[in-house]
Protein backbone atom coordinates (compact mmCIF):
# COMPACT_ATOMS: atom_id res chain seq x y z
CA UNK A 1 0.00 0.00 0.00
CA UNK A 2 1.44 3.38 -1.00
CA UNK A 3 0.31 6.03 1.47
CA UNK A 4 1.82 9.18 2.96
CA UNK A 5 4.51 8.49 5.57
CA UNK A 6 3.79 9.12 9.24
CA UNK A 7 5.74 8.82 12.50
CA UNK A 8 3.90 7.09 15.31
CA UNK A 9 1.34 4.37 16.04
CA UNK A 10 -1.86 5.75 17.58
CA UNK A 11 -4.92 3.96 18.84
CA UNK A 12 -7.52 3.41 16.18
CA UNK A 13 -10.53 5.76 16.56
CA UNK A 14 -13.83 4.09 17.37
CA UNK A 15 -15.45 5.48 14.21
CA UNK A 16 -12.73 3.93 12.07
CA UNK A 17 -13.11 0.55 13.80
CA UNK A 18 -16.84 0.66 13.14
CA UNK A 19 -16.25 1.62 9.51
CA UNK A 20 -13.76 -1.24 9.09
CA UNK A 21 -16.23 -3.72 10.60
CA UNK A 22 -18.89 -2.51 8.18
CA UNK A 23 -16.52 -3.03 5.25
CA UNK A 24 -15.65 -6.52 6.48
CA UNK A 25 -19.33 -7.44 6.76
CA UNK A 26 -20.00 -6.10 3.26
CA UNK A 27 -17.05 -8.03 1.84
CA UNK A 28 -18.20 -11.23 3.53
CA UNK A 29 -21.73 -10.81 2.17
CA UNK A 30 -20.58 -10.05 -1.37
CA UNK A 31 -18.18 -13.00 -1.39
CA UNK A 32 -20.29 -15.81 0.02
CA UNK A 33 -18.43 -19.11 -0.52
CA UNK A 34 -19.56 -21.46 -3.25
CA UNK A 35 -18.52 -25.04 -3.92
CA UNK A 36 -14.84 -25.90 -3.68
CA UNK A 37 -12.98 -25.48 -6.92
CA UNK A 38 -9.70 -26.39 -8.55
CA UNK A 39 -9.13 -22.77 -9.64
CA UNK A 40 -5.85 -21.18 -8.51
CA UNK A 41 -6.55 -17.46 -9.01
CA UNK A 42 -5.56 -16.95 -5.39
CA UNK A 43 -1.93 -17.59 -6.38
CA UNK A 44 -1.81 -14.52 -8.64
CA UNK A 45 -0.16 -11.70 -6.67
CA UNK A 46 -1.34 -8.27 -7.82
CA UNK A 47 0.49 -5.12 -6.75
CA UNK A 48 -0.68 -4.10 -3.25
CA UNK A 49 -2.88 -7.18 -3.08
CA UNK A 50 -2.10 -8.05 -0.37
CA UNK A 51 1.54 -6.90 -0.43
CA UNK A 52 3.42 -4.36 -2.51
CA UNK A 53 5.34 -7.02 -4.50
CA UNK A 54 3.53 -8.70 -7.42
CA UNK A 55 4.26 -11.79 -9.49
CA UNK A 56 5.33 -11.81 -13.13
CA UNK A 57 2.11 -13.20 -14.59
CA UNK A 58 -0.58 -11.06 -16.26
CA UNK A 59 -4.33 -11.62 -16.47
CA UNK A 60 -5.26 -14.36 -18.95
CA UNK A 61 -5.95 -13.34 -22.53
CA UNK A 62 -9.47 -11.85 -23.02
CA UNK A 63 -10.13 -12.05 -19.25
CA UNK A 64 -11.05 -9.15 -16.98
CA UNK A 65 -10.14 -8.79 -13.33
CA UNK A 66 -12.05 -6.35 -11.12
CA UNK A 67 -10.44 -5.48 -7.76
CA UNK A 68 -12.14 -3.55 -4.95
CA UNK A 69 -9.73 -2.89 -2.05
CA UNK A 70 -9.97 -0.88 1.15
CA UNK A 71 -6.85 0.56 2.84
CA UNK A 72 -6.23 2.08 6.25
CA UNK A 73 -3.08 3.71 7.62
CA UNK A 74 -2.39 5.52 10.89
CA UNK A 75 -1.32 9.15 11.24
CA UNK A 76 0.56 10.93 13.99
CA UNK A 77 -1.68 11.48 17.00
CA UNK A 78 -5.25 10.37 16.34
CA UNK A 79 -5.43 10.87 12.58
CA UNK A 80 -5.68 8.30 9.82
CA UNK A 81 -6.05 7.81 6.08
CA UNK A 82 -8.54 5.49 4.44
CA UNK A 83 -8.77 4.76 0.74
CA UNK A 84 -10.79 2.80 -1.79
CA UNK A 85 -8.92 2.09 -5.03
CA UNK A 86 -11.06 0.16 -7.55
CA UNK A 87 -9.02 -1.41 -10.34
CA UNK A 88 -9.90 -3.04 -13.65
CA UNK A 89 -7.42 -5.12 -15.70
CA UNK A 90 -7.84 -6.79 -19.08
CA UNK A 91 -5.73 -9.46 -20.78
CA UNK A 92 -5.40 -7.68 -24.11
CA UNK A 93 -3.43 -10.54 -25.69
CA UNK A 94 -1.33 -13.48 -24.60
CA UNK A 95 1.17 -12.52 -21.88
CA UNK A 96 0.03 -8.88 -21.71
CA UNK A 97 -2.48 -6.87 -19.74
CA UNK A 98 -3.69 -3.29 -19.48
CA UNK A 99 -5.35 -1.76 -16.44
CA UNK A 100 -6.50 1.36 -14.63
CA UNK A 101 -7.04 2.44 -11.01
CA UNK A 102 -9.09 5.27 -9.56
CA UNK A 103 -7.96 6.28 -6.06
CA UNK A 104 -10.38 7.91 -3.60
CA UNK A 105 -9.07 8.87 -0.14
CA UNK A 106 -10.35 10.26 3.15
CA UNK A 107 -7.92 11.84 5.64
CA UNK A 108 -8.47 12.73 9.27
CA UNK A 109 -5.69 15.15 10.30
CA UNK A 110 -6.86 15.80 13.85
CA UNK A 111 -8.00 19.40 13.41
CA UNK A 112 -9.48 18.92 9.96
CA UNK A 113 -10.34 16.28 7.38
CA UNK A 114 -9.86 16.02 3.63
CA UNK A 115 -11.45 13.75 1.10
CA UNK A 116 -11.46 13.40 -2.66
CA UNK A 117 -9.75 11.72 -5.56
CA UNK A 118 -6.05 10.95 -5.25
CA UNK A 119 -5.25 10.46 -8.92
CA UNK A 120 -5.81 8.03 -11.77
CA UNK A 121 -3.25 5.35 -12.58
CA UNK A 122 -2.97 3.49 -15.88
CA UNK A 123 -0.60 0.59 -16.40
CA UNK A 124 0.51 -2.12 -18.78
CA UNK A 125 2.40 -5.35 -18.09
CA UNK A 126 4.13 -7.71 -20.52
CA UNK A 127 5.47 -11.15 -19.59
CA UNK A 128 8.50 -11.96 -21.74
CA UNK A 129 8.67 -15.61 -20.80
CA UNK A 130 6.83 -18.19 -18.74
CA UNK A 131 8.97 -19.81 -16.09
CA UNK A 132 10.99 -22.82 -17.26
CA UNK A 133 13.44 -25.19 -15.63
CA UNK A 134 16.37 -22.92 -16.44
CA UNK A 135 14.80 -19.44 -16.46
CA UNK A 136 12.42 -17.54 -14.15
CA UNK A 137 9.34 -15.69 -15.34
CA UNK A 138 10.27 -12.11 -16.25
CA UNK A 139 7.90 -9.17 -16.86
CA UNK A 140 8.12 -5.45 -17.46
CA UNK A 141 5.47 -3.03 -16.22
CA UNK A 142 4.88 0.64 -17.08
CA UNK A 143 2.74 2.91 -14.84
CA UNK A 144 1.47 6.44 -15.47
CA UNK A 145 -0.39 8.54 -12.88
CA UNK A 146 -2.57 11.54 -13.71
CA UNK A 147 -3.09 14.42 -11.22
CA UNK A 148 -6.86 14.08 -10.97
CA UNK A 149 -8.45 15.23 -7.72
CA UNK A 150 -7.64 17.40 -4.72
CA UNK A 151 -5.46 14.73 -3.09
CA UNK A 152 -3.48 13.83 -6.21
CA UNK A 153 0.18 14.54 -6.91
CA UNK A 154 1.22 17.96 -8.19
CA UNK A 155 1.95 16.58 -11.67
CA UNK A 156 1.77 13.42 -13.77
CA UNK A 157 4.36 10.69 -13.21
CA UNK A 158 5.68 7.71 -15.14
CA UNK A 159 7.46 4.69 -13.64
CA UNK A 160 8.96 1.47 -14.96
CA UNK A 161 9.13 -1.81 -13.04
CA UNK A 162 10.93 -5.11 -13.54
CA UNK A 163 9.36 -8.29 -12.09
CA UNK A 164 10.91 -11.76 -11.63
CA UNK A 165 9.19 -14.91 -10.30
CA UNK A 166 10.88 -18.23 -9.50
CA UNK A 167 9.08 -21.34 -8.17
CA UNK A 168 10.06 -24.49 -6.32
CA UNK A 169 7.41 -26.86 -5.05
CA UNK A 170 4.69 -24.92 -3.24
CA UNK A 171 6.94 -21.90 -2.79
CA UNK A 172 7.69 -18.91 -5.02
CA UNK A 173 10.16 -16.04 -4.77
CA UNK A 174 9.30 -12.68 -6.36
CA UNK A 175 11.64 -9.75 -6.96
CA UNK A 176 10.36 -6.29 -7.97
CA UNK A 177 12.30 -3.10 -8.73
CA UNK A 178 10.63 0.16 -9.82
CA UNK A 179 11.91 3.61 -10.76
CA UNK A 180 9.97 6.83 -11.40
CA UNK A 181 11.17 8.72 -14.46
CA UNK A 182 10.22 12.12 -12.99
CA UNK A 183 9.75 13.69 -9.57
CA UNK A 184 6.87 15.64 -8.04
CA UNK A 185 6.86 18.45 -5.48
CA UNK A 186 3.72 17.12 -3.78
CA UNK A 187 3.06 13.38 -3.63
CA UNK A 188 -0.41 11.84 -3.91
CA UNK A 189 -2.07 10.90 -0.63
CA UNK A 190 -2.50 7.33 -1.88
CA UNK A 191 -1.34 5.44 -4.99
CA UNK A 192 1.59 7.79 -5.56
CA UNK A 193 4.75 6.63 -7.29
CA UNK A 194 7.89 6.69 -5.10
CA UNK A 195 11.20 7.84 -6.55
CA UNK A 196 12.28 4.19 -6.48
CA UNK A 197 11.59 1.02 -4.56
CA UNK A 198 12.90 -2.56 -4.40
CA UNK A 199 11.03 -5.47 -2.84
CA UNK A 200 11.27 -9.24 -2.37
CA UNK A 201 8.41 -11.55 -1.41
CA UNK A 202 8.13 -15.24 -0.57
CA UNK A 203 4.81 -17.06 -0.84
CA UNK A 204 3.63 -20.53 0.08
CA UNK A 205 0.52 -22.30 -1.25
CA UNK A 206 -1.88 -24.35 0.85
CA UNK A 207 -3.63 -26.13 -2.00
CA UNK A 208 -6.24 -27.97 0.06
CA UNK A 209 -7.38 -24.76 1.73
CA UNK A 210 -7.05 -22.61 -1.45
CA UNK A 211 -4.87 -20.18 0.54
CA UNK A 212 -1.71 -18.34 -0.40
CA UNK A 213 0.50 -17.00 2.41
CA UNK A 214 2.96 -14.23 1.53
CA UNK A 215 5.63 -12.19 3.33
CA UNK A 216 7.76 -9.38 1.93
CA UNK A 217 10.42 -6.80 2.69
CA UNK A 218 10.95 -3.62 0.70
CA UNK A 219 13.02 -0.46 0.57
CA UNK A 220 11.50 2.70 -0.88
CA UNK A 221 12.52 6.31 -1.44
CA UNK A 222 9.61 8.80 -1.52
CA UNK A 223 9.18 11.19 -4.43
CA UNK A 224 9.59 14.15 -2.09
CA UNK A 225 13.31 13.40 -1.71
CA UNK A 226 13.22 12.19 1.91
CA UNK A 227 15.44 9.38 3.14
CA UNK A 228 14.84 5.82 2.02
CA UNK A 229 12.55 3.67 4.18
CA UNK A 230 12.52 -0.02 5.09
CA UNK A 231 9.25 -1.89 5.58
CA UNK A 232 7.70 -5.35 5.73
CA UNK A 233 4.28 -6.86 5.02
CA UNK A 234 2.37 -10.07 5.67
CA UNK A 235 -0.75 -11.23 3.91
CA UNK A 236 -2.88 -14.01 2.50
CA UNK A 237 -5.18 -14.65 -0.44
CA UNK A 238 -8.14 -17.02 -0.21
CA UNK A 239 -10.22 -18.45 -3.07
CA UNK A 240 -13.85 -17.90 -2.04
CA UNK A 241 -15.45 -19.06 -5.30
CA UNK A 242 -14.24 -20.12 -8.73
CA UNK A 243 -13.90 -16.47 -9.74
CA UNK A 244 -13.62 -14.53 -6.45
CA UNK A 245 -10.57 -14.07 -4.21
CA UNK A 246 -10.37 -12.40 -0.80
CA UNK A 247 -7.07 -10.80 0.28
CA UNK A 248 -5.89 -9.32 3.58
CA UNK A 249 -2.54 -7.73 4.40
CA UNK A 250 -0.75 -5.78 7.14
CA UNK A 251 2.38 -3.63 6.76
CA UNK A 252 4.83 -1.92 9.12
CA UNK A 253 7.99 0.18 8.92
CA UNK A 254 11.14 -1.42 10.35
CA UNK A 255 13.11 1.72 11.28
CA UNK A 256 12.59 3.40 14.61
CA UNK A 257 11.21 6.91 14.23
CA UNK A 258 10.70 6.73 10.47
CA UNK A 259 9.55 4.50 7.67
CA UNK A 260 6.13 3.35 6.43
CA UNK A 261 3.38 3.65 9.05
CA UNK A 262 1.38 0.58 10.15
CA UNK A 263 -1.34 -0.21 7.67
CA UNK A 264 -4.10 -2.68 6.80
CA UNK A 265 -5.48 -3.59 3.41
CA UNK A 266 -8.44 -5.82 2.55
CA UNK A 267 -10.18 -6.48 -0.73
CA UNK A 268 -11.93 -8.68 -3.24
CA UNK A 269 -10.94 -9.55 -6.78
CA UNK A 270 -13.38 -10.92 -9.34
CA UNK A 271 -12.40 -12.53 -12.66
CA UNK A 272 -14.87 -12.51 -15.56
CA UNK A 273 -15.11 -12.49 -19.35
CA UNK A 274 -17.35 -10.87 -21.94
CA UNK A 275 -18.36 -13.31 -24.65
CA UNK A 276 -18.26 -10.72 -27.44
CA UNK A 277 -14.60 -9.94 -26.70
CA UNK A 278 -13.40 -13.54 -26.58
CA UNK A 279 -12.70 -13.79 -30.32
CA UNK A 280 -11.42 -17.14 -31.51
CA UNK A 281 -9.96 -19.95 -29.47
CA UNK A 282 -7.34 -19.23 -26.85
Amino acid sequence: MTVLRHRSIPGTPRSVRQWAVAVAVAVSWLARPAKASAQVDYRNLDDDRPTRVEDAYPVERHAFEWILPWQFEAHTGSGWTQAVVPELSFGIFSNAQLGAKLAAAWQDLGDRSNWGLSGVRMFGLYNFNTESRSLPAVSLRLDATLPVGALAASRAQVAIKGIVTRSWGRNRLHLNAAYALNRVQRAAVVEGLPRWWVGAALDHTLFRQSILLVSEMFVTKPSSGLRSELGASLGFRYQLTTTTVLDLGVSQGLQRGRGPAPGITMGLSKAFAIRGLMGGSR
